[in-house]
Parts: C-alpha cells; sequence; structure tokens
C-alpha cells in the first residue's frame, strides 16, 4: 500500500528534506513529486515556497513478518517451518560490544525467507558507521535472488524492513545486497546518466529515461546534480515512474 505526505520548503530539496526527516526515511525509499516549483517573487517579495508530494510504501497487512513469526513460536505439537540460523552466522563490523538482537533478527528472518524460496543463501549482516544494517546474502548462483533490475532484492530488504521495524518505535534501515550487485547496478547507472546527459546538452532535446524504482531514480539525481547543463525531475506514478533528463540553460562543461 502506498501513502503519501505534502510538504513545504524554500526550494524543492528543501521541502523534499523536510518530508524525509517527518517520515524517517532515506530518499531511496520514497518517491516525489513536484506538485509546485518555488518563486523567489520580486525583490524577495510575494513568493511561493516549493511544494512536493512525498510517496512511500506500507505493508497493506501485518502479514509480512510471517516468516519470522514462524520461526519464533511454532503451534504445540507441530515443527516450526524454518529453523533459526545460528548466531555464529552474523558477523558484526563494530568493536565488539556483545550480541545484537536487531542483527540477530534481520539473520533470522531472511535465514527462514530464503529457505522458504528454496534459495541457498546465508545473510552476513554487519552494521555501519551511520547505524545501518548492511546484509550480504553469501551462497552460489545467486541471479534468482537479484531478479530482474534487482526487482527480487528490493522485494527482499522491503519485507526485511518491514518485519523488523514491525511495532518498533525506532525505525532501524537495512540494506541487502548480494553478489556486489548495488554496486554494480550505481555504477552502471551513473555511467548511464552522463551518457545521456552528454546527448541531451548536445542535441539539446530532453530525454525520458526507462520505469525505475525510487532508490534507482535518486542514483540518476544524484550522479547529475552538479551538472550546470542538464537538470532532472521525474513524472509519472509507481511502478512506471521515470526521470527526465532536460536541458538546462546553464554554463555547459566540456
Amino acid at each position: 500500500m502506498q501513502k503519501s505526505i505534502e510538504c513545504t520548503g524554500k526550494t524543492e530539496e528543501a521541502a523534499i528534506a523536510a518530508g524525509l526527516k517527518q517520515l524517517g526515511l532515506a530518499r531511496e525509499e520514497v518517491s516525489v513529486e513536484v506538485l509546485e516549483l518555488a518563486k523567489s517573487g520580486f525583490l524577495g517579495i510575494g513568493g511561493n515556497p516549493a511544494k512536493v508530494k512525498v510517496t512511500y510504501e506500507v505493508p497493506d497487512e501485518p502479514e509480512a513478518p510471517a516468516a519470522p513469526a514462524a520461526v519464533a513460536e511454532a503451534p504445540k505439537g507441530e515443527p516450526a517451518d524454518v529453523p533459526a540460523p545460528a548466531p555464529e552466522k552474523v558477523e558484526f563490523a563494530a568493536a565488539p560490544c556483545g550480541e545484537d538482537p536487531q542483527a540477530e533478527k534481520i539473520a533470522a528472518f531472511l535465514s527462514g525467507l530464503l529457505e522458504r524460496m528454496e534459495i541457498q543463501a546465508e545473510p552476513q549482516v554487519t552494521r555501519n558507521d551511520e547505524g545501518d544494517y548492511l546484509v550480504d546474502l553469501v551462497g552460489k548462483d545467486l541471479g534468482g535472488v537479484i531478479g530482474r533490475r534487482g526487482e527480487t532484492l528490493d522485494a527482499i530488504q522491503q519485507l526485511t524492513g518491514y518485519a523488523v521495524n514491525h511495532g518498533q518505535a525506532k525505525r532501524i534501515r537495512v540494506r541487502v545486497d548480494a553478489e556486489h550487485y548495488r554496486a554494480k547496478r550505481e555504477e552502471s547507472l551513473e555511467r548511464m546518466a552522463h551518457r545521456v546527459a552528454d546527448k541531451v546538452v548536445r542535441y539539446r532535446r530532453n530525454v525520458t529515461l526507462e520505469p525505475m524504482n525510487a532508490y534507482e531514480r535518486h542514483v540518476v539525481h544524484t550522479a547529475l546534480q552538479e551538472r550546470a547543463d542538464v537538470t532532472t525531475y521525474s513524472i509519472g506514478t509507481e511502478p512506471n515512474r521515470r526521470t527526465v533528463v532536460a536541458y538546462s540553460q546553464g554554463e555547459h562543461r566540456n
């Protein structure tokens, strides 16, 4: 299920930042539609703030955590469908500080989910300096986990986020990767973005990219945000929302 909020700010980016702060989400976890562009007015008088619509996903029913529930509690007299993974499968990047219950919860959920999917892979969980949990699915032939353009991997990441944050007052962020797919995809998107931007500048014609998820659109926006000769924005609705690379009258770069 999708929900959305509307936010305002002095600039489009300020309005987006306000929405992200209110929701406690990262930029790649939402899609943004610019409703009204910021207007400075004459001599700073009579201007209007930017207005954006921030859309995010919420679970339809509390069914997403079903897999870890089966691990934690099985009906009396019946074996659990998914055995809990051994704690030694969880690895921590930070200095030793005792057990991390959130990391164990993430590993348990993913182990159960992967077993139900009949995929031979092991989740290795680490935590970065920002407090995000990074999961690397380790195994062989993980193309089925990644899916077309990472769609299956995105779904696994989203389900994991729902499961570990369900009923929690403080939201934690979980990023799931396999075979370094996300880093490779980012590099590919960045190269593509600059090729398209060069074409836009050469012919002075806007180019609309293929539909992408919020994370991939964010990569394109970020890759081109320092270029003065193009600008980017998104159009359409999920799941067919697209990024437009538009010609700008700013100073061209050689």
